[in-house]
């Protein structure tokens, strides 16, 4: 790439809601800015189409879920010089990875008429599980604040800065109590990585665990917290059966409690 040519981007889509991708158009203003300093090359949602060219940052959202995903996610990686998953389906598998635990060709045997004609994998999958990702912005969705300091740092030729901290670091800095002391309320914030603003608890409510797991979680602790808090086995599990179920951390305290196994 010439030091006068721009960074040529692209933006793509796999198993999932899209969510991811409109928060960077949500941006408005800070996007056509960005649009002045790269060259938008594939961004299907926002109009560019090219799916099979050579570019220097790729951001991909979704989960692997189907044999033409692996296929394509392959090819995506190899045009690519930076590769960024983007969002709870890109990094864990998302929401639809709850139907790794079930026997997904019994499944879908049971909704459609001609199970035959579904291709779909047996799981549905982080990106990093089947090609090298450079970077992970996790979300779901992820905001727009997150994707242009991505962005910034890597046009500036500096590593993007991963926040492992807790919702609770959040929730302490901007002032707002806690809900599941003052409350009594369940809440998943000293397990859960920061990046949203404290958004749940700073209305009162609990975290939903959006942001996929923090850096030395204690899960245990958690999951017996929740337990004096009046929930049971199954509840506690359901709290970490969520958005980023499959990410491994929260998976194994699923299945602990599932168990009833938690000290």
């Amino acid at each position: 790439m010439e030091a006068t040519s721009r960074p040529r981007v692209a933006v793509h889509k796999f198993s999932s809601c899209d969510g991811c991708q409109l928060a960077l158009l949500n941006l408005g203003e800070p996007l056509l800015e960005l649009a002045e300093r790269v060259d938008l090359v594939h961004f299907a949602e926002a109009g560019p189409f090219d799916l099979d060219t050579e570019i220097d940052i790729a951001f991909v959202e979704g989960s692997v879920s189907t044999p033409e995903d692996l296929d394509r996610i392959r090819e995506i990686r190899a045009n690519s010089r930076v590769l960024i998953s983007i969002g709870a389906c890109a990094t864990t598998g998302g929401i639809q990875g709850l139907r790794n635990g079930a026997d997904a060709a019994a499944w879908i045997a049971g909704i459609y008429d001609h199970p035959e004609a579904i291709a779909s994998l047996p799981r549905s999958s982080p990106i990093s599980e089947h090609v090298k990702v450079d970077f992970e912005v996790w979300g779901c969705p992820v905001s727009g604040r997150q994707m242009l300091a991505v962005v910034n740092a890597l046009l500036l030729g500096v590593a993007p800065r991963d926040n492992a901290d807790k919702v609770c670091t959040e929730c302490k800095r901007l002032g707002y109590p806690c809900v599941m002391v003052t409350r009594g309320i369940a809440c998943m914030g000293p397990v859960t990585r920061a990046g949203c603003g404290a958004l749940c608890p700073g209305l009162g409510r609990d975290c939903y665990g959006c942001y996929g797991p923090a850096e030395n979680g204690n899960t245990d602790s958690l999951s017996a917290r929740f337990r004096g808090l009046g929930l049971d086995d199954s509840a506690v599990a359901r709290r970490f059966q969520s958005i980023n179920s499959q990410a491994p951390i929260f998976l194994a305290a699923a299945n602990k409690a599932e168990a009833g196994r938690d000290e």
